[in-house]
């Protein structure tokens, strides 16, 4: 198996539709999602990936983005999130996950829109649900363990 990339943080909130704060450390829950944010729940957007690659694209743009700022529970590092298909499955760290959404719909005038001016998850985010739970920490390898990701 291959190593196609990292955690770069691990973010929760309480609220939805709203910025999320970087931990050192979090707990996937089986079918449930990241334990303490407010989008984990039974359904098919348990915890939501952006790379970190695209928020430095924003940065350089000149929107005042910083990890978290899109609603993100894993920010990634070093895999292309828009190669993965509906069904592709990650394993990061002990965790392994199913990629269940390409995209969303943004919300209009929700608190990351109004701070950043812009949003990236239309394009750039992905959702799944989590299938093996355990502890993830920044740093983590991610790897494609189903898919057939093009390099």
């Amino acid at each position: 198996m291959d190593i196609k990339g990292r955690v770069a943080s691990i973010n929760i909130s309480e609220n939805k539709g709203t910025v999320k704060t970087p931990v050192t450390k979090g707990i996937l829950k089986e079918e449930h999602g990241l334990v303490g944010d407010a989008h984990a729940g039974n359904w098919h957007r348990q915890i939501s990936l952006i790379d970190i690659e695209s928020i430095k694209v924003m940065q350089e743009k000149g929107f005042g983005v910083e990890i978290g700022n899109f609603a993100e529970n894993i920010t990634t590092e070093g895999i292309d999130l828009t190669t993965l298909k509906i069904g592709d499955q990650l394993q990061i760290g002990s965790c392994l996950i199913e990629i269940t959404q390409i995209g969303k719909e943004c919300h209009t005038k929700c608190e990351i829109h109004r701070k950043v001016g812009a949003c990236i998850m239309p394009k750039k985010g992905i959702f799944a649900r989590v299938l093996k739970g355990g502890e993830i920490e920044n740093g983590a390898d991610i790897y494609l363990v189903s898919g057939d990701v093009n390099d």
